[in-house]
């Protein structure tokens, strides 16, 4: 393969991966974490609800990776910088009560390479002292837990967005490999907003038929989302999903119109 072009399509994986800051309270931080991308090639870089941006300091910070800050997308809500990932994984050194499928940054590296030859992947990390809420990891399929020492486990937020970039360079397939042929079921890979969809109408199906009631929650629709983001349905399969809530609907509307 032509060299050139060998790198076109690595330059291409790698502007299918996006980094997600949520919530950033320190504007030194989006600088910092600007260069940390661009010395492992990624470019594409989120802001959802940034305290301060743009801000010279976050400029002082990126020390040359201008380029990466000023590109930098800015998001009122984590779901519309998602809106079009086939994969997402959050960041997290909490324990939850609800647990999300778990990679370390190694093992997220090698599925963010797979899943980035076919479509947008996003690493979402969180605020720099709370972290992402569960309500924003429900809008991620797994977490990435960096292992650190169990008596300080605090680390900078540009360290941690280093260490997942650095483990995503060492991922990246040899110069003048030929990447895999996209197998069917990864082509055929749902969006964020596809996903989205699904719950919306996955929870007014359940509320419907009389086996959800929203002011009982219990957790279920959590755990229907971590179910659903650990089996990662291919397009047709949640098509076929839907199509059985729609059925589901119109049979509990039918008979809720019988006369009695």
């Amino acid at each position: 393969m032509d060299k050139r072009i060998s790198q076109t399509i690595l330059d291409d994986i790698l502007d299918n991966i996006s980094i997600v800051l949520v919530g950033t309270t320190h504007p030194g931080n989006i600088g910092a974490v600007a260069r940390a991308m661009k010395t492992m090639g990624l470019r594409r870089l989120c802001l959802v609800e940034p305290k301060r941006f743009p801000c010279a300091e976050a400029t002082a910070r990126a020390a040359g990776a201008d380029d990466v800050l000023y590109a930098a997308r800015v998001f009122p809500a984590l779901p519309m910088a998602l809106v079009d990932c086939h994969w997402v994984i959050g960041t997290s050194a909490r324990v939850r009560s609800i647990q999300w499928p778990e990679f370390t940054p190694r093992e997220c590296a090698q599925r963010t390479m797979a899943v980035a030859k076919d479509g947008p992947v996003a690493l979402v990390f969180g605020r720099e002292h709370s972290g992402l809420t569960n309500e924003e990891l429900d809008h991620c399929h797994a977490v990435m837990r960096i292992p650190t020492n169990p008596e300080y486990r605090s680390l900078n937020l540009a360290s941690a967005v280093q260490l997942a970039t650095y483990e995503i360079r060492m991922a990246l397939p040899a110069e003048q490999a030929t990447p895999n042929p996209v197998a069917a079921d990864e082509s055929d890979a749902i969006s964020a907003l596809e996903r989205e969809g699904l719950y919306r109408h996955l929870e007014v199906s359940l509320q419907e038929i009389g086996y959800y009631d929203p002011e009982k929650p219990k957790k279920l629709m959590r755990r229907l989302r971590r179910f659903f983001n650990r089996a990662e349905p291919s397009r047709s399969e949640l098509n076929i999903f839907r199509g059985i809530l729609s059925a589901a609907q119109k049979a509990a509307r039918q008979a809720s119109n019988r006369p009695g």
